[in-house]
């Protein structure tokens, strides 16, 4: 007989992919470069953004944030300088971490939702760490299905992290007005992520 399947335990456990998803490759790195806080891709730029949605298109070029270029470049599809020279994953580690004190946290949740193949966005204007939306999702502007709206919001937070209620209640606020669902992604001493969904319930 063969395994028996094992059941996911909790409604969010079944929704959440399991990690191991790995980007078709490209042919060769992309040149990109560091400008202080971000990471500018000039030329060739457009595999980077579809299918992956990295990035922020402008009108000459490609910006990515920190977070995303520490990814792109441990994964081999980004080929990164700074001032002219060449600067590896464990650089950038240092000089993201250096502007950021959160860094180390928020960089092991962006890439554990990356492996389980969701798109997974900058949530600054949102107040919260990231946006996630479901695979496959494209994203455009102007009218949207309940689908390809932002699934969830994720706060990172170590496991030692302590919070009130009312932090709490705002961050479920904020993700019932985007009509959205708050995740609390802890991280623990040995950068194991542990996600959390907060649901609002009316009485």
């Amino acid at each position: 007989m063969g395994k028996k399947k094992k059941q996911p335990e909790t409604e969010l456990e079944e929704e959440l992919p399991s990690p191991g998803i790995v980007e078709a490759p490209l042919k060769e790195a992309i040149p990109a470069e560091l400008h202080d806080d971000k990471i500018i891709v000039w030329k060739g730029w457009e595999p980077l953004y579809e299918p992956g949605y990295y990035g922020k298109p402008m009108e000459n070029r490609l910006e990515i944030a920190l977070i995303e270029a520490l990814l792109l470049l441990k994964r081999g599809r980004i080929r990164l300088t700074n001032k002219g020279a060449a600067m590896d994953f464990d650089a950038l580690y240092k000089h993201a971490s250096s502007l950021d004190s959160r860094m180390p946290e928020r960089y092991r949740v962006y890439e554990d939702l990356r492996e389980r193949g969701l798109l997974v966005r900058t949530g600054f204007k949102f107040g919260c760490d990231f946006r996630v939306y479901e695979r496959g999702v494209q994203l455009k502007k102007g009218p949207k299905s309940a689908k390809e709206h932002t699934k969830w919001i994720v706060f990172t937070v170590s496991e030692d992290y302590t919070c009130s209620f009312q932090e709490l209640s705002r961050a479920v606020r904020l993700a019932h007005n985007i009509r959205a669902r708050m995740l609390w992604a802890v991280v623990d001493n040995e950068g194991d992520c542990t996600y959390y969904q907060v649901l609002r319930h009316k009485p």
